[in-house]
């Protein structure tokens, strides 16, 4: 097998492997009933007009499993943090404390629980079209070096292992949501 079908499998592979480790990223914004702190993480905070993401202006720390906790490392920020968790889409009603904000998580009703599963769905789908399109991309680069010479044989062979790898990482991503809908759905 030809250096440039190699570059293309690895080149394939390590991207692929990117997309499931960005799904899983994802997966881990959507809480599924318990306090993490990756649920507001992201969230951003006017930090002397610039929005900033709240882990860089603040510790949060789940103290327990239905508690978030947020200590600005600056106390004139309480104000800013509680105004963007309220203008957020997180439906949380934060409690401001003297140096920290409690955020209470409330347990999630039935509906709820669906709507989450069917967010859940929605985002491994978004990896696995990535996926997909990675594996059409090399194909695509395989097919190329077919018309500049590479033998017949070898760019099928390479088809045919770039077809194995997204497989592969397909049944990865198949496997996180598995995982994230028994999470949500466990009462």
């Amino acid at each position: 097998m030809t250096e440039e079908i190699q570059f293309y499998l690895s080149e394939a592979e390590e991207s692929m492997q990117k997309a499931v480790q960005h799904t899983h990223s994802e997966l881990t914004k959507i809480r599924a009933g318990k306090a993490s702190p990756a649920m507001v993480e992201e969230l951003r905070v006017d930090y002397y007009g610039t929005p900033t993401p709240l882990s860089q202006v603040a510790n949060v720390s789940a103290p327990d499993a239905r508690t978030l906790l947020i200590r600005p490392w600056e106390k004139n920020m309480l104000g800013e943090i509680n105004k963007a968790i309220k203008n957020s889409d997180l439906g949380l009603n934060p409690q401001q404390e003297a140096d920290a904000i409690r955020l209470n998580i409330p347990a999630l009703t039935e509906e709820r629980r669906r709507d989450l599963v069917k967010q859940v769905k929605n985002e491994t789908e978004s990896g696995k079209i990535s996926i997909r399109n990675i594996r059409k991309d090399v194909n695509d680069s395989l097919r190329k070096l077919q018309k500049e010479g590479t033998a017949e044989d070898a760019v099928r062979d390479a088809e045919g292992k770039v077809q194995k790898l997204t497989d592969n990482f397909i049944v990865k991503i198949d496997e996180l949501l598995s995982k994230k809908e028994a999470e949500i759905m466990t009462v």
